[in-house]
């Protein structure tokens, strides 16, 4: 089981360059089944909000929905749980809020490999981040 950093989406979405390629791969193979993966609700704001910024409203509309509704993904929710996490994550590793609420999402539902460009991840002892 992987977590998928806001970024795998973003640049399967946006870019036609290599870093592209390997992620539409990625999340072709979350899509077929082969690998099982989840992300946070956060993660749909943050592929929304840069898809919108860079090809527009209606792009990010399109591609919104096509990332809700990709086969084999799990949203996970965003609760106090999670948050509490979060909370101790930026106490234990200076985290910006965004990043610890991804690494709790991963940590409190027992995925422990993320999907990421981000070498902020590399400060938590419990995750393994994985980029191309």
């Amino acid at each position: 089981m992987i977590y998928l950093d806001s970024m795998v989406p973003i640049y399967a979405i946006l870019y036609a360059d290599r870093r592209g390629k390997w992620a539409r791969n990625l999340l072709e193979r979350v899509r077929d089944g082969e690998q099982a993966a989840v992300t946070s609700a956060l993660t749909f704001d943050e592929v929304f909000w840069k898809v919108k910024k860079e090809k527009g409203f209606n792009a990010a509309l399109q591609a919104g929905e096509a990332f809700l509704t990709m086969p084999n993904l799990t949203f996970i929710d965003v609760n106090d749980e999670v948050l509490w996490e979060s909370l101790a994550l930026i106490k234990q590793y200076k985290l910006d809020p965004r990043d610890a609420i991804h690494a709790a999402c991963a940590i409190t539902h027992g995925v422990y490999t993320i999907i990421s460009e981000d070498p902020d991840f590399d400060k938590i002892v419990k995750l393994n981040r994985e980029w191309m």
